[in-house]
C-alpha cells in the first residue's frame, strides 16, 4: 500500500460531510453581502439614520408702532402685543418704534437673532399705505443684513378694523337709535399722509364704516398732511344738517393727534382702537398673509441689498 493510499484510509469517515458544511457556511456568509439585484453590499453595516430634526421656529413677528410722547401709547401697544401672544402661543413677538419711543425698530432688528441670522416679518401698526410703510420700514430692515425679512401690508383697510371702530363708537355712547336719526353723522379722524394711496385707504374705511352704521354718512378727516381737517369735516356735516356728529378715532393708540381730534367733537368721541381683540387678530392675519406671499416687498436677503 502506498503512502497516499494509507493517508486516504486514515481520513475520518465524515470528512466529506465536514467539507460540505464548511462550503455551505462560507457561501452563506458571502450571500449576506449580495442584494437581490446581484450587486455587492458593503462589508460594513450602514450608519444609523440621523435623529429627526426639530421643526424650525416660525419667523419673528416684529410689530412696528409709530411712537408717541404720550406714555399711554407705549402701554397700549404693549398690552395689544400681549393679546397677540395669547392668541399665538410660542410665536416670538417683538416691538419696534419708528421714532419717539424705545425700542426703536432698528435696535429691535439689530438684536434679533444676533450672529446667527433668522427670519422676521415686520407688521406695521399703521392704517394705510403711507411713507412710513413704503420707505421707513424697508430702510430699517436694510440695516439688519443678518435677517431675512418681509414687510407686511398695513392694517387697513379691513373689516376687522371696522368692527373695532363700531365697538368703540358704541362704547362712547352711539346707540341703534342714532343710526335712524336724521341728524347723525360720523367723522373718521385719521393721522393723515401726503401719499394718495394712504388717503384712499382711509376713504375706503370710511365707506365700510358707513355701511356698518346702516348708511350714516362717514366723512374721513385728518389731523395733519391732508384735508379736510376734523373741524372742517364737522362743518361739512353740519352744512348737510348732520349736527349730531360723532368722531371715530382711527388711531391704533392714544397720542397727540387722537386727543386733538377728540377735542373737536361736538357730541361723542370714540377711543382709539387700542387693545381691541379684532386688532390683535388682524395683526396675526397680516403676519400670516406676509408668510403666504402677500407683503409689501418680496422676501429677500438684505445682505445683498
Amino acid at each position: 500500500m502506498t503512502e497516499s493510499a494509507a493517508h486516504r484510509e486514515s481520513l475520518p469517515f465524515d470528512s466529506t460531510a465536514h467539507l460540505l458544511a464548511r462550503v455551505t457556511a462560507q457561501l452563506g456568509t458571502q450571500l449576506r453581502h449580495v442584494s437581490l439585484n446581484g450587486t455587492r453590499r458593503p462589508m460594513t453595516p450602514p450608519p444609523p439614520p440621523p435623529p429627526p430634526s426639530r421643526p424650525s421656529a416660525p419667523p419673528t413677528l416684529v410689530a412696528v408702532a409709530h411712537g408717541s410722547r404720550d406714555p399711554d401709547a407705549l402701554r397700549t401697544v404693549t398690552a395689544l402685543l400681549e393679546r397677540v401672544r395669547e392668541l399665538r402661543p410660542g410665536l416670538d413677538v417683538r416691538l419696534g418704534h419708528i421714532e419717539l419711543n424705545e425700542p426703536l425698530l432698528t435696535d429691535t432688528l439689530a438684536g434679533l437673532h444676533r450672529g446667527r441670522g433668522g427670519d422676521a416679518v415686520l407688521v406695521p401698526l399703521l392704517l394705510g399705505r403711507g411713507h412710513h410703510v413704503k420707505h421707513d420700514l424697508p430702510q430699517a430692515a436694510a440695516t439688519a443684513p443678518h435677517l431675512r425679512t418681509r414687510v407686511a401690508v398695513p392694517l387697513g383697510p379691513h373689516p376687522l378694523l371696522v368692527e373695532a371702530l363700531y365697538d368703540r363708537l358704541t362704547e362712547a355712547g352711539w346707540q341703534a337709535s342714532d343710526t335712524a336719526h336724521p341728524g347723525s353723522g360720523v367723522v373718521l379722524a385719521a393721522a393723515g399722509s401726503r401719499d394718495p394711496e394712504s388717503t384712499a385707504d382711509t376713504r375706503r374705511t370710511a365707506a365700510l364704516l358707513s355701511e356698518r352704521l346702516g348708511g350714516v354718512p362717514v366723512v374721513p378727516a385728518y389731523a395733519s398732511a391732508a384735508s379736510p381737517t376734523v373741524p372742517e369735516a364737522l362743518r361739512a356735516l353740519a352744512a348737510r344738517g348732520r349736527h349730531r356728529a360723532a368722531v371715530a378715532s382711527y388711531f391704533t393708540a392714544p397720542g397727540r393727534f387722537a386727543a386733538q381730534s377728540a377735542a373737536a367733537a361736538p357730541w361723542i368721541a370714540a377711543a382709539p382702537l387700542g387693545t381691541h381683540p379684532a386688532l390683535a387678530r388682524l395683526l396675526l392675519l397680516r403676519y400670516d398673509q406676509a408668510l403666504a406671499g402677500r407683503s409689501l416687498t418680496p422676501r429677500h436677503h438684505l445682505a445683498a441689498a
